[in-house]
């Protein structure tokens, strides 16, 4: 059964927010590489706001949402301290937010697919540089964004410590 991909409607909320829980569950019974929190990130409220900016996309294999994330033209602050490959003004990146794939569907490549779709978009959009931020010891992810020709930039703080989550790595990939 193949995977295909498209933006995120209103009426996926419910089925991403049981997306996240999943996920949030799954983590705390194993070991959380993604340093996500059920009931803090990522919530409904990040579905639905992903979904009224006309940025959330979600991965679907048969009717069953596997998989989700938000592109933006903006990041987060700490962001301006690295020293990006090319130095980008905001219109021209997209940065990969809440990028999730449903524990039940690891390992099936449906992150790879997400990835490939972003990349593609990009160039639709004439954008020049993905980048995003992962948790510094959510291997997993570092692993497909690596195997997907992201490299690594940094290791920020975020600015989440409140949470336990301390450092995270950036990482880019440039469209040529």
């Amino acid at each position: 059964m193949s995977v295909y991909i498209r933006k995120g409607l209103m009426s996926d909320a419910d089925e991403l927010e049981k997306l996240y829980d999943d996920l949030n569950d799954y983590s705390a019974e194993n070991i959380n590489y993604c340093g996500f929190k059920k009931g803090i990130y990522p919530t409904r409220i990040d579905a639905v706001k992903g979904i009224e900016e006309n940025n959330l996309y979600v991965a679907i294999k048969g009717d069953v949402i596997v998989g989700s994330f938000i592109l933006r033209h903006k990041s987060e602050e700490a962001y301006n301290s690295a020293c990006w490959k090319k130095d980008l003004t905001y219109d021209k990146v997209l940065v990969i937010y809440t990028f999730v794939v449903h524990p039940n569907y690891s390992n099936q490549g449906i992150g790879s697919k997400l990835l490939d779709f972003a990349e593609e978009l990009a160039k639709e959009q004439g954008v020049e540089s993905l980048r995003l931020d992962v948790y510094s010891i959510n291997l997993p992810a570092i692993h497909v964004y690596e195997k997907n020709n992201f490299e690594y930039i940094d290791t920020v703080d975020l600015g989440l410590e409140e949470y336990g989550l301390k450092w995270f790595k950036l990482y880019e990939k440039l469209i040529y």
